[in-house]
């Protein structure tokens, strides 16, 4: 993949051995990025029939699992010299087939993932509400939990509305601001603990009449205790009661009616409640929804982090190549894909954005407990830039979870 990309920027020449393999590889500026192509080359360049480039194929898909692909080496590279190629070009092509096994696909399997690609562009282009009310619909699905996907579609200028008893159905919808634009009303799927039940419930009750009160919600849906608990501790209540901790109060008085003592209303004077902190307000979201329409925590923290010389995402991007800088951010996916070499990537997350850690080996054994086991973490590193494309490789990793209190936060592991 490197070498064409760097061929496509103009960094390298594009060169060919020969007409004929030039005949196989302009399309892909002379590197075999598609099955077929190399199937063509074995045909071209090292003399193979038809039949002996299908095998090829099929030992490419294979090798990781069973190997086998070792059997094709000498044919190839002496096909090729035979034919006057040089042997660093035999190599060279022999090891581009070697890595097939790790992304080798055919063309047709590109052109199809490319169209998913352009419409999904297009669509977070030009309609952003409704790209991610369907990828927060689809979980869980993906790289990113609905925290990122939330936070990156108010980027995009998408309002995001709450969760709520009266507006909300069990899946997020989009309705329309003043202006006639689309904006994305949140599910209460999205309410941890809450039975799709109960969601139903609430949604046909509705639809008769709107709710007055907590206890005519509780009366007209004939929801049970715990689906009003963790409605009201998650703010979709917002609309009956101010503020989490009124809902919570009226919550734990509403009584069920029997045939034989009827409800009796006794008229209560508001208690005087305490109003929770912002701090508190984050970390209940956290805890019963895994996101915020409040601040990012991190910016709660900031100035903190600033007194300990840590800088902001969105600063280390801008820093030059080779730059070294200390960051942190709530870990949001850890990766070690087989074909890595044993290097993990680790995607962090503060309030001005992301970014993506190149954690080798070497530092990832020596500090593995801190590398698996953290929420927020905190990286000495040099700037890697390769065009638009920002990496900080890790020298040391710090473990700055204390800072988030009791914040529930978790990340998505792929190994």
């Amino acid at each position: 993949v490197h070498p064409y990309l760097r061929r496509r920027d103009g960094i390298d020449p594009v060169t060919y051995p020969s007409p004929q393999v030039e005949e196989v590889l302009q399309r892909t500026l002379g590197v075999p990025i598609f099955q077929e192509q190399v199937m063509k080359l074995a045909v071209v360049a090292a003399g193979f029939t038809p039949g002996e480039a299908d095998q090829l194929r099929r030992a490419m898909a294979a090798w990781r699992r069973r190997g086998g692909l070792e059997l094709f080496e000498k044919r190839l590279t002496e096909g090729m010299l035979e034919r006057g190629y040089a042997g660093e070009f035999a190599e060279r092509i022999f090891k581009q087939i070697q890595g097939f096994g790790e992304y080798g696909f055919p063309e047709s399997h590109a052109a199809s993932f490319a169209l998913l690609v352009y419409v999904s562009a297009w669509l977070k282009c030009h309609e952003p509400a409704a790209f991610f009310c369907a990828l927060l619909n689809s979980q869980p699905m993906g790289f990113y939990a609905p925290a990122q996907l939330i936070r990156a579609a108010r980027r995009d200028g998408v309002e995001v509305r709450p969760a709520d008893v009266h507006y909300s159905d069990w899946d997020s919808t989009l309705e329309r601001d003043t202006h006639g634009d689309p904006v994305l009303r949140l599910g209460l799927r999205l309410v941890k603990g809450l039975s799709a039940a109960g969601a139903e419930q609430v949604i046909k009750a509705r639809h008769v009449r709107r709710f007055i009160s907590i206890q005519d919600l509780a009366e007209q849906s004939r929801l049970d205790r715990k689906d009003l608990g963790v409605l009201a501790a998650s703010g979709a209540l917002k609309s009956l009661a101010k503020n989490r901790h009124r809902a919570r109060w009226d919550v734990a008085g509403v009584q069920k009616p029997t045939p034989l003592l009827p409800q009796i209303r006794i008229p209560e004077g508001t208690p005087l409640l305490r109003i929770s902190t912002e701090g508190q307000d984050i970390t209940t979201d956290y805890r019963h929804l895994g996101f915020t329409l409040g601040r990012h925590p991190l910016a709660l923290l900031r100035t903190h982090l600033m007194t300990m010389r840590i800088e902001q995402a969105s600063t280390v991007t801008e820093l030059e190549h080779g730059t070294v800088t200390y960051a942190a951010g709530l870990v949001i996916t850890r990766q070690r894909p087989s074909s890595a070499a044993g290097v993990t990537f680790v995607t962090i997350e503060d309030e001005t954005g992301y970014l993506n850690l190149v954690v080798w080996e070497r530092v990832a054994k020596s500090q593995r407990s801190v590398l698996l086991g953290v929420t927020l973490l905190g990286v000495k590193g040099h700037v890697q830039k390769e065009g638009d494309v920002v990496h900080v490789v890790a020298e040391r990793l710090y473990d700055h979870s204390a800072l988030l209190g009791s914040l529930p936060t978790r990340s998505r592991d792929f190994h």
